[in-house]
């Protein structure tokens, strides 16, 4: 059996996938067509329930639910791992300058978890342009817009470039659950049978625990694909974003999604959710 596998090229993502797509594991007789996309077109991929798997924002999960479950493994939750609302203008650090509305605020998608963090901490921020994430540092660096909400590797190329950080999200986040912040996860199509559903699960960890095992294993394979090519900046990302969450989420991981998710249905922002969010229950 073939089925359809999109995530992004960013180095969590080919890290974990690396040994699934590239016969370092059992894959147990599947096979992965894959695409390459960024963020916000894998979550419209979602709405459109285009793939039989996919990378996505936990924020598009919300409003996908309903054709996707969520896997074991491969989510990228964490401490200190939240999107960054950066700017060149240094007035903007100053208390209370987040209050203009007319402000205009770069975002890597309009379903993307950092754009709902956003919205929490700064609902005054309504002149969002839609950019794409490896965009963004330059579109504030010109003046396109006054800030930018940056998210993957650009959290460590931001500040050479001049640029300032105002908040950390996923701090703010910290700081009001006292959970990890849920960024992204990935997720099977329902209309995938029970079982294969099951098995894709094992792979998925298969392919993660090898990454771990095998750090260096995907090298060439996640450099081709990074936009930061510097090998250092590259497992930085990883070790920023990979972690015991993404080898299983838990009982912990499945609270800061669940608190994520009841908070945003609370404020209006994702719909009510019927369907049981994951693949396995426990």
């Amino acid at each position: 059996m073939k089925l359809t596998l999109g995530f992004s090229p960013c180095p969590n993502d080919t890290f974990i996938f690396d040994a699934l797509i590239h016969g370092k594991i059992d894959t147990e007789g599947l096979e992965f067509e894959v695409f390459f996309d960024d963020v916000e077109t894998l979550n419209q991929k979602a709405v459109n329930s285009e793939l039989d798997i996919t990378k996505l924002s936990f924020h598009a999960f919300a409003h996908v639910a309903h054709q996707y479950a969520l896997l074991d493994s491969g989510s990228a939750l964490g401490y200190g791992v939240g999107p960054l609302l950066i700017c060149k203008d240094e007035s903007l650090l100053q208390p209370g300058a987040l209050d203009n509305s007319s402000l205009s605020v770069a975002i890597p998608g309009k379903l993307t978890t950092a754009n709902f963090l956003l919205g929490i901490a700064y609902p005054s921020l309504q002149n969002k342009v839609i950019t794409v994430f490896s965009e963004i540092e330059n579109a504030v660096l010109t003046g396109k817009v006054d800030l930018g909400l940056i998210i993957h590797e650009n959290r460590f190329t931001y500040a050479d470039k001049g640029l300032h950080k105002i908040v950390d999200l996923g701090s703010f986040w910290e700081g009001l659950t006292g959970c990890a912040i849920p960024l992204g996860g990935i997720v099977i199509n329902r209309r995938v049978d029970a079982a294969t559903q099951q098995k894709v699960n094992r792979i998925l960890r298969k392919s993660v625990e090898y990454a771990f095992a095998n750090p260096k294993s995907g090298l060439d394979f996640i450099r081709s694909h990074s936009q930061e090519m510097d090998e250092a900046v590259m497992y930085k990302h990883i070790d920023l974003y990979v972690n015991q969450y993404s080898i299983d989420l838990g009982v912990e991981g499945r609270k800061a999604i669940d608190i994520l998710f009841n908070m945003a249905t609370s404020k209006g922002l994702i719909p009510q959710i019927s369907n049981n969010l994951y693949v396995n229950n426990y």
